[in-house]
């Protein structure tokens, strides 16, 4: 066995001991997990150059751009319109309050790349509404729970720019915008999904649709709230059309550029998504600097343990990029010879006890490449399985206990019992591995591979 295998494990046991034994944050226990990892491998000369790399990583960056420009929307309640808009087109509809949740947290998740937050921000709304029409309390916590959740799996959520980040080994010539469509495909499976999955709930529980009298016109909402629904539009076309007109209208124009273009819509979208976010918003809400400065120092708790945590697992991970981890790793599982259609079943459930203790952005970070290795080994499609990455990390972190924040902050708003909500959370958690599974063996048409 090699000894990569036993670095591991030691890294788990120490995260596991200041997270889960000393009750600490995680980012303490990502930074405790680094400095442990730097004595084992005798890697104390490379103590600040791993922390240099992080700091110069563009990826990380734009993660924290996200990260911020979540805290924007929130602040300026622009997505509330949004809201307002499906309220008004599903409310009327049996078990129409779920799929508000539904369509709803996932376009907000979609914007703000956080599960837990997401539930905060929406499961406001979304949950009394579930229960007034008739969803038990547990059923309206993990309907919204399993919405929000893909908020780490659908673009421009940081878990996925991590993702993107463990291709470079294997597509180094492959752009973050094609990478995107892909993972959008993927999302779209997932957001089918869970509307049967809520259709038969409702069917089940005899839910009722929403009352008229709480259901806004949809000529006063989309009025109100056309203007917040072009967020959407401001952050994907960028990606979209670097990703599809490429080599057939910006090379032809700028050349070599066009790969300078294509490194730096990442970084340029969500500044310009804020910026367009305070400027409808201007009528509503304070957007002068002074009002945006006071908006980011009331939300830099939410965003500095993130980002701390985020921070401390790249430097994990360019350790073990330096002493070849991964690719050592994927070589051992290799060597046993196990079929492809057997991993498939293996990686989303070890990911799934991974996420019982650690962030899904950790886990690509840390075992990224080590993952796609083993896959590409048995003979999958390495775009395949870096764009899964999120749906197995990112978005399994907020359903499976003890790290399920998303489940938890649904309760607290539901007031639903933890054993009928947690025995409720595990139909979704299954039906949601089964589906990643069936994603990976390929049965299913993705878009843009």
């Amino acid at each position: 066995m090699p000894i990569e295998i036993l670095y591991l494990g030691i890294l788990l046991v120490a995260i596991c001991f200041v997270f889960v034994i000393l009750k600490r944050p995680i980012y303490e226990a990502m930074l405790f997990g680094y400095i442990v990892m730097v004595v084992v491998t005798k890697q104390w000369t490379n103590i600040f150059a791993f922390i240099k790399m992080t700091s110069t990583n563009t990826l990380f960056y734009a993660i924290v751009a996200f990260l911020a420009v979540a805290q924007v929307f929130g602040g300026t309640k622009v997505i509330d319109k949004v809201i307002e808009i499906v309220l008004s087109i599903f409310g009327r509809f049996r078990g129409g309050a779920g799929y508000i949740s539904l369509i709803g947290s996932t376009f907000m998740g979609a914007l703000s790349g956080s599960g837990a937050g997401n539930v905060a921000a929406t499961g406001v709304f979304t949950i009394p509404a579930m229960k007034k029409s008739g969803f038990p309390s547990y059923l309206a916590a993990n309907v919204e729970m399993s919405a929000s959740t893909m908020g780490n799996m659908i673009p421009p959520a940081g878990v996925i720019t991590a993702a993107f980040g463990t291709l470079a080994v294997f597509a180094p010539d492959y752009t973050m915008s094609d990478f995107w469509i892909v993972v959008w495909g993927i999302a779209l499976w997932f957001i089918l999904q869970r509307a049967l999955t809520l259709y038969f709930f409702c069917r089940y529980y005899k839910v009722a649709p929403m009352a008229k009298e709480d259901i806004p016109k949809f000529s006063e909402s989309f009025k109100n709230g056309w203007k917040a629904l072009m967020i959407a539009v401001i952050i994907f076309l960028p990606f979209y059309l670097d990703s599809k007109f490429k080599t057939t209208f910006f090379t032809m124009r700028l050349g070599t550029g066009a790969k300078n273009l294509s490194s730096c819509v990442l970084l340029f979208t969500p500044g310009l998504a804020a910026l367009y976010a305070m400027l409808i918003a201007r009528k509503d809400c304070k957007t002068t600097p002074k009002a945006i400065a006071s908006m980011f120092a009331k939300s830099v708790k939410s965003i500095v343990p993130v980002s701390a945590t985020i921070f401390f697992a790249y430097c994990i991970s360019n350790l073990f990029e330096t002493l070849k981890v991964g690719s050592t790793i994927g070589e051992f599982v290799s060597s046993w010879g196990l079929s492809y259609g057997l991993l498939v079943f293996i990686i989303p459930l070890f990911c799934a006890i991974l996420g019982m203790i650690m962030p899904g952005s950790s886990q690509i970070a840390i075992f990224g490449t080590a993952l796609i290795s083993i896959m590409v080994g048995a003979g999958a499609n390495p775009i395949l399985i870096a764009a899964i990455l999120p749906a197995i990390t990112g978005a399994m972190e907020g359903m499976t206990p003890p790290l399920a924040l998303c489940m938890y902050t649904a309760m607290g708003i539901a007031d639903s019992p933890m054993k009928e909500t947690t025995i409720n959370c595990l139909i979704w958690v299954g039906l949601h591995y089964l589906l990643s599974v069936t994603v990976m063996l390929g049965i299913l048409p993705i878009l843009g591979l």
